[in-house]
Order: structure tokens, then sequence, then C-alpha cells
């Protein structure tokens, strides 16, 4: 390709929109442009990036032996009705009538169109396991659109979807996407983190997350630097304390605490510390009322709470529901004489030697409060948002709390989808069976992004030549001398002969604004032709990376070349692996 020739329209300042560096550096280096909110165009470099990630995911799934297909991202509402996830997503979903005053959606994820489609094509256990997979568009209604590509109202998606008679069909496919997930992101030159996860909205069991460590990732995760056990929020772990020991026996009162229905404002209040108090949270879990308790600072993780009382799903209670189980005002809930609500409590919850929590009366709290003696829980679980410094759960070594992008996410979903659709294979028996079904995601565009968070540096993009716009590009700094023209030409044509994918700076440009476009773009390498050559005969070979530089002729470049990006292609970081076969439930 000819610079002359193609649409790379870069720019000089910081756009005002840009937040995020990825965000900013895509901008100015001509690959997208914002067309609305979390809606992007992706110019001529940029969708080149996208085709490289995409030719390296699809190599990858066809060679962990899925097939490929493409289905609708336009469906009749009634296909999410059928699974009950309509009304999960909720206002994530984009939803819409046509013409005819018939509901129907944009596809956010597959699970309902793949398991149908498989229903109404596979019959026979003889047929599985069968692993399908997409790249396509997808669409989800963010509340906050932001970053740039990293979150975004439509993206771009690889999501697969494998089918088994049982389990231990599941665990083997399962293993061989996750090892085709680390080759993928190995490829494109990322450094990861994979960690324990939950599945979410799309349900299931055994869950793991591939994050990529960024300051302004939206999602937060554990890790241990002892063992390596990792898990994102949702998911973490962590270790119980050891058995409290009573030091006193203090006195049980009841003290007025008018209008102080905060953790702030009572320990405020009454002169205590939050780590004092009790926090009784009523919810409600498949319906039922719960009394979950956790230490005043500490946060309740909803995850946990419903793993650990086997429930669909849990949500805070409604006021009405509050004052029925407390008898008291919402603000003044405690554990102690609460009847008829089974009690949940966190570990931490059962340390507190003297604490304070609700008494279940308006305006009035309890101190001196001992769990054990003045209360019982009817289980005592897990139930805290981990926080920095969290003793491991494997090893009770200090974990550390750090922010990543999730590039992919591989997970188990057993046979929620196939049950609610009726989607059944006969067995060797002839017996009709549920599918036992995976699902494996990566956004292409977050991908992109996430490199360029991870390996800019302050005069531009610095891409790994698996997914570079352009592996070389070859700029000859004056245009009016025809020698350097002609060398640059040469220079050209050799590796495009080679099979390098090069792009040629033939702009009439002064050679600080080439030098300046290339360093923002980011290409690996570039070939110079200077007034150097015109002297000695030799190019000058310049490393974006490390701003290395090596002079060779012509007659050697495209070996050199060709060494040079093998080099590149190495892995610029290495995976924190917490093992496919030891993470998960």
């Amino acid at each position: 390709m000819r610079w002359s020739r193609a649409l790379i329209p870069t720019m000089k300042e910081t756009p005002s929109e840009a937040e995020a560096k990825s965000h900013v550096l895509l901008l100015r280096a001509g690959m997208i442009r914002k067309l609305g909110s979390g809606t992007y165009s992706y110019l001529p470099l940029g969708q080149r990036v996208l085709n490289k990630i995409v030719a390296v995911v699809r190599e990858e799934m066809d060679r962990a032996g899925a097939l490929e297909i493409l289905m609708p991202a336009l469906w009749p509402a009634e296909v999410m009705a059928e699974s009950g996830r309509l009304d999960v997503f909720g206002e994530d979903l984009f939803r819409f009538k046509d013409r005819h005053g018939r509901e129907g959606v944009l596809a956010p994820t597959h699970e309902e169109v793949v398991t149908a489609l498989v229903r109404d094509n596979v019959s026979s256990y003889r047929q599985l396991p069968l692993n399908l997979y997409q790249i396509q568009t997808k669409f989800r209604d963010e509340v906050r659109p932001r970053f740039g590509p990293l979150r975004t109202r439509e993206f771009i998606m690889k999501d697969a979807y494998s089918f088994h008679l049982d389990q231990e069909s599941l665990e083997e496919t399962y293993e061989g996407m996750y090892r085709a997930y680390c080759r993928i992101f190995d490829r494109c030159g990322l450094d990861y983190v994979v960690v324990e996860a939950e599945s979410g909205a799309m349900g299931g069991g055994r869950s793991q997350e591939f994050m990529v460590p960024s300051a302004i990732g939206d999602d937060l995760y554990v890790q241990c630097a002892g063992c390596g056990y990792a898990a994102n929020l949702a998911r973490a772990e962590v270790a119980a304390p050891p058995p409290a020991r009573l030091k006193g026996d203090p006195e049980l009162k009841v003290v007025d605490t008018p209008g102080a229905t905060t953790i702030e404002r009572v320990s405020k209040l009454l002169g205590v510390k939050p780590e004092q108090m009790i926090k009784t949270l009523i919810y409600r879990a498949d319906g039922r009322p719960v009394a979950a308790l956790v230490r005043g600072d500490h946060e309740l993780n909803e995850s946990k709470l419903a793993r650990a009382l086997r429930a669909e799903g849990v949500e805070l209670a409604d006021t009405p529901t509050i004052e029925s189980v407390t008898s008291a005002p919402v603000g003044f809930a405690g554990p102690v004489r609460l009847e008829g609500v089974e009690i949940i409590a966190d570990h931490a919850v059962m340390g507190i030697e003297n604490g304070v929590t609700g008494a279940n009366q308006a305006d009035a709290h309890m101190i001196g409060v001992v769990p054990g003696r003045d209360f019982r829980a009817d289980r005592i679980e897990d139930i805290r948002t981990a926080v920095d410094g969290d003793p491991c759960p494997k090893c009770r070594k200090a974990t550390k709390l750090s922010h990543g992008i999730e590039v992919g996410h591989v997970f188990q979903l057993g046979t929620k989808y196939s049950k609610a659709l009726g989607a059944t294979c006969l067995d060797g028996d002839g017996r009709p069976r549920p599918y036992v079904m995976g699902c494996y995601g990566i956004g292409v565009n977050r991908i992109a992004a996430a490199v360029v968070e991870r390996f800019a540096d302050e005069s531009g993009i610095v891409w790994p030549p698996a997914i570079a716009p352009y592996e070389v590009v070859v700029i000859p700094l004056d245009m009016s001398e025809q020698r350097i023209v002609m060398a640059a030409e040469t220079a050209y044509t050799t590796l495009l002969d080679a099979g390098m994918d090069v792009i040629l700076d033939d702009r009439s440009e002064r050679p600080g604004v080439k030098f300046h476009d290339a360093d923002l773009i980011g290409f690996p390498l570039r070939v110079v032709v200077g007034k150097g050559f015109l002297k000695t005969g030799q190019l000058e070979l310049q490393l974006r990376r490390d701003a290395s530089k090596v002079l060779l002729g012509h007659a050697e470049l495209a070996e050199k070349v060709q060494a040079v990006l093998a080099e590149l292609r190495a892995p610029i970081g290495q995976a924190t692996d917490t093992g496919a076969s030891q993470t998960g439930p």
C-alpha cells in the first residue's frame, strides 16, 4: 500500500472526547472515528488490525476443532423469553417493535439461538461433541459507554458454543478451548491473568476470565503472589479468620440512635469503628426472605450469597418485607432476637467481640453484642466482597486487588439452556438427554484496545507484528531526490515480493512528519532511506519497540526483516495462569 492512496487521517491534538490512552491513540492514529454514543467507525488501518485479530482467532478456533457459522443478530423477542433471559438482561437489551407490532431484540449473545439451531438439526450422540463458533457484531445498551472501543454499545465478538452428551466430554473440549485462548492472546502479544469467575447472566458452572492488567480496566480481580490464586471480585474467596477468643463479657444494651440508619452515622454517634458493627441486610433469595450479616466495613457479595444459599437469584428486599421481618423501619435491623428468618453470617462477623447492630426497633441500636452468645447464625459462610490484602483462600498469604480488561471468558453452561429450550439428543440406549453445553467468548475490539493500553509509549502505539496494520513502513526522507525514491521503491517491492505486509510512505512531507506518524501509528519496523544512503548505499532498519537501528543493503533486507519480525512475534508478556485444571468451582 502507498500512503498517498490510503485514508490515514492522523491528528496532532488529543480529542476532547477521549479519556483512555487507547481511545486517544486510536483516534489520533486515524484508526477509529466516533459516530454516536458507544458506536465507532473503523477506518482502513483500524479495520486491518481487527481483520488480523479475527484471522488469529479463526485459525486457533479451527485448530481446536470448532466449526464456523453465522447466526442472526436480529431476533424475535420470544427467543429470549423462552430461556427467561428477556427480563434478566433488562435495560441492557436493545428492544424494538417492527411495523407489524412484533417485539424484537438485537443480539447481546447467542446462547438461545445456537441451542435452538442444534436442537432442530442434531438428534444423536453420534454427532457429538459439536463446537460451533461465529465472529459477529453484538449489541448491549451500556448505561455509560466510555474509553472508546473498551466499552461500547456495539462490538465485535467471537462466541463459541459446544454441545456434549456428558460432563466428561465437556471437560475435554473446555480444556482445549482454554489452551486455544492462551495461544490467541500469546499471538496477539498480550500478557494476561486467568482468573476464576462468575458466569453472571449466562448461567452455568465453572468459569474463567482472561484479564489484561490495566489501571483503567472496569473489572477488579484479586491475585495471590504466593500460590498464584486469582479470581474476579464477584468470585474471589476470602480465607476464614482463626476462631475468635472472647476476651471479655460485654453487657448487651439497647441505646437510642435517633435517625441513625447508616454505618457512618451510627459509628460517629456511638464513637465506634465500622469494623465493630454488624450490618444486617434483608434479602429475598428465590422469593424467600433471609438475613445476611457482614461487618460494617465490608460489602456483601450477592454472587457469593446466592451461591451459599444455592439460590437462582437474590435481591434486596423491599421496604414492606424488611419491616415485616424486623418489625422495625429500614436501617435498624439486627440479628439479636430476629425470628422467623434464616440468618447467614460472614466469617468476619463471628469474630466481633463487642459489636453494635440494629435493635429491630425504631431509632435504636444494640451495643455489647457478642455473636454466638446473643444470636446464632444458621449458616456461616464467605459472603463478603474481597478487599486488598485479604488472606488467600489457598495459602493464606495476602492477596492484591487489581484492575483488568476482560478480553476473553470461557465457562460451562451445563444444561441451563438445553433444558429451557427442550434441546435433547438420543444416547446410546435411545433415551433423550439434554445437551451439556460450554460457552467461550472473546472481545475482538477489546483485544485491539487492550494492546494499545499495555504497550503504547509517549510517542504512540507499539503494535506486535501479528496484529499491526502493517508490519513494515518504508520511509524515503526526500521525495525530490530520485535516487532516494528509487531505493525506497526497490525496498518496498523487495519486501512485498518476500510476502511481508508493508506500506510505502510516499508523501511529500518533512521527515519529522513522517517519523511522527510512523511512531504514532506504531508500525513494528521501519526502513528509512535518507541522505546516508546516497553516501553508503545502505538502508536504516529501525525497531519501533526500543528504537534500535541497524544498517544494511538491499540484498540482505528481506532476510533481516523476516528474522526481526520472527523475534518480535514471541509473546511480549507471559500469562499468569491459575491453570484450567486447578481453577473453577
